[in-house]
């Protein structure tokens, strides 16, 4: 018998029978890592368990502790589901049903519009399939044949997707009798191995992304490997839908996207308008801190410029039509950094005028399909608090450092104590993919991997995941309710420079090309907005939110006492909103707290001849009587030091 050399991750070595698959390796080796394992790495390629091995390879089984085991499972989820599909409703077309960061969707051509009602029976077909134990079959097909056999199936997409990425054979997944899909793989074994899943929800979506692309039908479903995580996950959707920004931003009246202006255009109310106030006042004032010049930039130039940053070359879908004007055409900036770049280049710059520090909080817009606008987290025309700072070789680290501390600082301060942080890299082997030579690659990465470790973050390697133009930085935080969201970035830029011609003049006295880096923290206003909403369920801690206190007077009688506490809270610079309606005082005390205001002071004959309020906190209740003087400087402590919860 013919036999082949099994590398395993500990270095030892195993004879194993050619044509062995790595589900019966898994096996020789125990019984409990067989019935583990959901998929296989051969080669550092991710493999089928059933699929033979023909050849002497490196073998590492996949189980559940390792992350790529839960996108396969979830891939197998999505086939599943699509299997369903066609079970019930024979006449539907296929798109695509790939795995996402937190379960799977299939997009699905069909004339009918699923129901909510069919997506139970849809998910009573998946389990009735699940329980059969039916196998992922991975069959191999040359290129031609494939593409008669989908066309003469009608399965238009899919011929679309074997033209465009297929090789001169590819490989298919069957499930079942009437279920075959063009996919690279791999799978599970079988349908027995998805023991937890759920679907979700129904929305729209367009062929390719591309609006001009016929309307498919997008089913969004998860997976986990048990019960427990579903369940976990499950209720963690539930107190999200509690949280929406969408919800809180209209009943604390916050916010509105207005159907007359168009989608992803933003107006904030005037208690939404004074949250962002302080969240840019915030930022603005750390700018200067940190040694920032605050820059204003226009809305809109011409479009020459965007054809010098390549913009308009490579990112034309993404911005607004050009404006004829009357001397040339005009273009709404999708970015900030040509704009920075040209106050830099306004004057001629000296090593000893680096590093510079520029910051602002800059509206950009984009071309956001209507589709996918959502909220304030995609927007069409939004802020950055967008900084750029230019440098030489030699002060990159100690910049990128500062950047870092930064980034950690604004999330500790609005209340976000979890992060985890990602370091995008170059891939060396496929240098032509990358603009700047190996040295400014060493030197950027270096600057950020150092920047890392002297904040104590431990950055997850991302090898190849840069832009071509430069490595970065990504932090993600931690919401409270274990969401992970994408905000601060740290991002090299070697395109820009070079694009610009852009100068200083080194002690040698010789022009030299800058250093450039990208920095937003907040992401944008609107999104980091949002992300608070949902992060706090609308209950801003005190020195963000809108209303800070709201003096409540129990009678007509007590006005005159309760506008002088009114003045008083005022004139310290707090919040403040008299309620002087002639309502019953546990009606406004009901309505401060729907509206999440941090402290009602209620105010009888006792406390106007006292000269005292009785405070009341929306977290816990009655405080009891307090001198004014008393109150302000509890809440006036609470606003400087930013406490998070009261």
């Amino acid at each position: 018998m013919d036999e082949i050399t099994i590398t395993l991750p500990d270095g030892s070595q195993k004879k194993v029978p050619k044509g062995a698959t790595p589900l019966e390796i898994a096996r020789s080796i125990g019984r409990r890592l067989a019935e583990d394992a959901v998929v296989a790495r051969v080669n550092g390629e991710l493999w089928d368990l059933t699929r033979p091995l023909t050849e002497d390879a490196r073998l590492e089984i996949l189980t559940p502790k390792d992350p790529e085991a839960l996108e396969v499972y979830r891939h197998s989820a999505a086939h599943l589901l699509a299997a369903a599909v066609l079970e019930l409703y024979p006449e539907t077309k296929l798109g695509i049903g790939p795995p996402t960061d937190t379960g799977f969707f299939y997009d699905f051509y069909r004339e009918e519009k699923f129901t909510p009602e069919d997506l139970e029976k849809i998910e009573a077909k998946m389990w009735e399939l699940q329980k059969k134990d039916l196998p992922y079959r991975r069959i191999l097909t040359p290129k031609q044949e494939g593409l008669k056999k989908y066309a003469e199936m009608g399965e238009q997409m899919k011929c679309e997707l074997i033209d465009e990425k297929a090789g001169e054979v590819f490989s298919e997944y069957t499930l079942g009798n009437h279920f075959i899909d063009f996919c690279r793989g791999p799978h599970v074994p079988s349908t027995k191995r998805i023991k937890a899943f759920k679907l979700l929800s129904i929305a729209g979506a367009y062929w390719k992304g591309d609006e001009k692309n016929q309307q498919m039908q997008r089913i969004y479903g998860t997976a986990f490997f048990t019960k427990k995580d579903l369940e976990a996950y499950l209720k963690q959707l539930e107190e999200a839908k509690k949280r929406d920004h969408r919800k809180l931003g209209k009943e604390l009246d916050l916010f509105s996207i207005q159907e007359a202006a168009g989608p992803g255009l933003v107006f904030f109310h005037p208690k939404g308008a004074m949250v962002r106030k302080v969240m840019e006042d915030w930022m603005r004032e750390e700018y200067l801190k940190r040694g920032y010049s605050l820059v204003f930039t226009p809305h809109i130039a011409r479009a020459d410029l965007w054809k010098t940053s390549g913009h308009y070359e490579y990112y034309a879908s993404d911005m607004f039509k050009r404006m004829e004007m009357d001397d040339a055409e005009y273009q709404l900036k999708p970015m900030n950094c040509p704009f920075h770049i040209l106050i830099y280049k306004d004057r001629l710059r000296s090593y000893r005028d680096l590093p510079i520090r520029m910051g602002e909080l800059g509206t950009v817009y984009r071309h956001e399909r209507s589709g996918v606008t959502h909220g304030l987290l995609r927007v069409r025309g939004f802020t950055q608090d967008d900084a750029h700072i230019f440098c030489t070789p030699e002060q990159v680290e100690e910049e990128i450092v500062g950047c870092l501390d930064f980034a950690l600082h604004t999330m500790k301060t609005f209340g976000f104590d979890e992060y985890t942080a990602e370091l995008s890299t170059w891939d060396p082997e496929e240098a032509g993919k990358y603009l700047g030579s190996a040295d400014q690659w060493k030197l950027a990465e270096d600057a950020l991997e150092e920047a890392c470790r002297r904040a104590g973050l431990e950055a997850k390697l991302e090898r190849g995941e840069a832009a071509f133009y430069g490595p970065k930085i990504d932090v993600k935080l931690v919401d409270a309710i274990g969401r992970t969201w994408q905000l601060s970035t740290i991002q090299f830029d070697f395109n820009l420079p070079r694009r610009f011609e852009m100068e200083y003049i080194g002690e040698d006295g010789k022009p030299h090309q800058p250093v450039m880096v990208h920095r937003a923290l907040f992401g944008s206003v609107e999104r980091f907005f949002g992300i608070l909403i949902e992060h706090y369920a609308g209950a801003f801690p005190v020195w963000l939110a809108p209303i800070q206190a709201a003096v409540l007077p129990i009678t007509d009688r007590n006005l005159e006492y309760a506008r002088q506490v009114t003045r008083q809270l005022e004139e310290a610079g707090i919040r403040v909103w008299l309620d002087d309606r002639n309502e019953k005082v546990n009606f406004k005390i009901r309505e401060a707290q729907v509206q999440k205001i941090p402290y009602m002071l209620v105010i009888g004959d006792r406390e106007a001849q006292a000269g005292t309020v009785a405070v009341r906190n929306r977290r816990h209740g009655d405080q009891g009587a307090k001198p004014v003087a008393e109150f302000l400087a509890e809440i006036r402590k609470l606003i400087e030091e930013k406490t998070p919860v009261e």
